[in-house]
């Protein structure tokens, strides 16, 4: 009865009528929808955060000038949150400048004949840039003329006339990116360098300077897998170049998978159909070669691998492309599962067969992880069985509702915090989010596990119980979080829980950290305040601020644990202002001789670089 005299009610009074049809402009939709076009917001922390799509889609338009054989530079530069990109291509017609990039669906790359393998097709992405940019300039230079537009979040405010030139033929795009919708945003430099690097080892004779730097490879993807991997290869890189195939391979001492994939120039950090045709070709013909039915994990562990692949009219998965969706090389070309099987087949047997020194030593790390699969098959079977138990009894992890989205892919927003103590465990469960961010709170410091086997991840309990809260024991697919975030004291232990955590993540699975998963909570330092407000500060330059704000006789209170920061309090720290840190492993770092500092025998210099990086000011004490 409740129901029905409540649907008489909004029936009687919800009118809807030709008032409430409402047309959207394209920019008003990206403005309403910017997800949909540019993935995630954020601030520019991570790596897949909206300001670096933003350049990536001006980037591409320039890549692609380059990979139909026009213009062998492109001039990047980044200055106080302004972004320029100069390519030196054809340019853009200077009729159409205007329409191409401020019309929909709008461009050069529908005509098959102008571009062939490229990844913008849809005709979005400098629209979309426009639209969320509080200023976008777009110049373009074509045989002796130049035409000139600019706008402001999409709307055109000076059309310049054509006007003769002398600068050299290209496009020139400026943009700002509105600070509005990508609110106290900052380029950070080592995100946008990975994202250069890897223009130009997919382009070799591409040259990129940002601002005034140089990026250039010669040996492609060779060159690529030389900068990241860690440590001595187990052999040689073995660096395969097909028609619209390029492959780099070789194996590691590290555990798990580290593979790299590439479609048309574009980095997929989340695969695709391309990377699965890759992995289980590359385990077909293995087995073919050695005349063995080896257990697919023996064959892959280890593995450091990159492969791109051109295709033509390319389907992602999302606006982004960071997933690729095609299962066929193009329109009237094989499947990605066949022509990837028989790339292999050819040319990587081959390699295998005139080789057989590299064979050999392929074929010793296989037999290196069947042995230790083997060996770790009853220890595994025992802690699996205790982490089953462990979730069933105790309270180690307080898990969330949500994991994966309905395309089931990890949701944005799945966060794990990695606590230390109950009480600092305590606090963030009653203040998360319990639809996206779980809990899993130590017991005590973790264990040293720098030079230590995978062994230990399943004898020592908080290593096990962690690995199967995150459900990464045998790769990050089922990687049950988005984000990683360790929450530990910002004092003398709190660094050392961190690095024995960070030290934990990257000598057992390092892809977690590398792809972007592994990140730290910065908590504030002080809490200043008044009768009328509150203000919490991460630093003393802050403290600073707010006392010139509040007044001198402000009351302050330094917080020396998590565990003093209130359920209440800890709601305003882990919500839509959380500030996290993703912990970023440089281009030229040695993963062995980093944790080998960190973590070895060199205890006075570790001791150093912790009190030299404690978030504690010298003016505490005077607080």
């Amino acid at each position: 009865m409740v129901w029905a005299n409540l649907w008489r009610f909004m029936a009687e009074h919800v009118s809807y009528t030709e008032d409430n049809i409402r047309s959207l402009s394209w920019k008003e939709h990206i403005r309403m929808r910017p997800g949909m076009y540019i993935g995630k917001i954020g601030d520019g922390k991570d790596a897949d955060d909206g300001i670096y799509v933003l350049l990536k889609e001006v980037v591409d338009n320039s890549v692609d000038e380059f990979t139909m054989g026009n213009g062998k530079s492109i001039e990047v530069g980044i200055r106080d949150g302004e972004v320029r990109v100069r390519d030196y291509g054809r340019g853009i017609p200077l009729g159409k400048v205007i329409d191409c990039v401020s019309k929909i669906n709008t461009g050069g790359k529908y005509d098959s004949r102008a571009f062939k393998k490229t990844v913008g097709l849809n005709g979005v992405g400098t629209k979309a840039v426009n639209a969320l940019s509080s200023l976008f300039i777009v110049d373009s230079f074509r045989e002796e003329k130049a035409k000139s537009a600019t706008f402001s979040v999409g709307v055109l405010k000076e059309d310049n006339e054509i006007v003769a030139t002398t600068k050299r033929n290209g496009t020139k795009i400026t943009f700002r990116p509105d600070e509005d919708v990508f609110k106290g945003y900052k380029y950070r430099m080592e995100h946008v360098e990975k994202l250069l690097w890897n223009y130009v080892y997919l382009n070799t004779g591409l040259s990129i300077y940002l601002n005034g730097d140089k990026f250039k490879s010669d040996n492609g993807l060779l060159d690529l897998l030389e900068s990241s991997m860690d440590g001595t290869p187990r052999y040689p890189i073995i660096h395969i170049i097909g028609e619209d195939i390029e492959l780099a391979v070789t194996h590691s001492e590290a555990y798990g998978e580290d593979i790299q994939s590439f479609v048309n120039g574009q980095y997929t950090p989340q695969g695709g159909t391309h990377q699965a045709a890759f992995r289980e070709a590359y385990v077909r013909v293995v087995r073919d070669f050695f005349g063995k039915d080896y257990d697919t994990g023996d064959v892959r562990s280890g593995i450091v691998c990159a492969v791109s692949v051109k295709v033509e009219e390319p389907v992602f998965e999302s606006q982004t492309k960071t997933k690729l969706g095609s299962s066929e090389m193009g329109p009237k070309g094989p499947t990605l599962k066949s022509f990837m099987f028989d790339f292999l087949k050819t040319e990587f047997d081959n390699f295998l067969h005139r080789n057989p020194e590299v064979a050999s030593a392929l074929q010793a790390r296989i037999l290196q992880n069947e042995r230790e699969r083997k060996d770790l098959a009853g220890i595994k079977k025992l802690a699996r069985a205790r982490a089953k138990k462990a979730s069933l009894h105790n309270k180690k992890l307080r898990d969330c509702r949500v994991h994966f989205n309905e395309k089931k892919d990890r949701h944005e927003d799945s966060t794990l915090f990695i606590t230390e103590g109950d009480s600092a465990s305590g606090s963030i469960t009653k203040a998360r989010d319990v639809k996206t961010q779980a809990v899993f709170s130590l017991k005590g410091k973790p264990l040293n596990c720098f030079g230590l086997t995978k062994k230990i991840v399943y004898q020592n309990e908080e290593f096990n119980l962690l690995q199967a809260a995150l459900n990464i024991e045998d790769n990050l697919e089922e990687l049950r979080y988005n984000k990683v975030v360790i929450a530990t004291d910002a004092d003398v232990d709190g660094m050392h829980i961190r690095l024995l955590l960070i030290t934990f993540f990257l000598q057992f699975f390092p892809d977690l950290v590398k792809k972007g998963h592994l990140y730290v909570l910065q908590t504030p330092l002080f809490r200043v305040r008044n009768k009328k407000d509150t203000v919490y500060c991460y630093d003393a330059v802050e403290k600073k601020g707010a006392l010139a704000r509040l007044g001198s006789k402000a009351e302050i209170t330094r917080f020396k644990g998590l565990g003093e920061i209130s359920p209440d309090e800890f709601s305003f720290f882990i919500g839509d202002d959380m500030r996290i840190d993703p912990v970023v492993v440089g281009r030229e770092a040695n993963l062995q001789e980093m944790l080998g500092f960190f973590m070895g025998k060199n205890t006075p210099d570790r001791q150093k670089f912790i009190i030299d990086n404690l978030r504690v000011e010298k003016d505490d004490v005077e607080a």
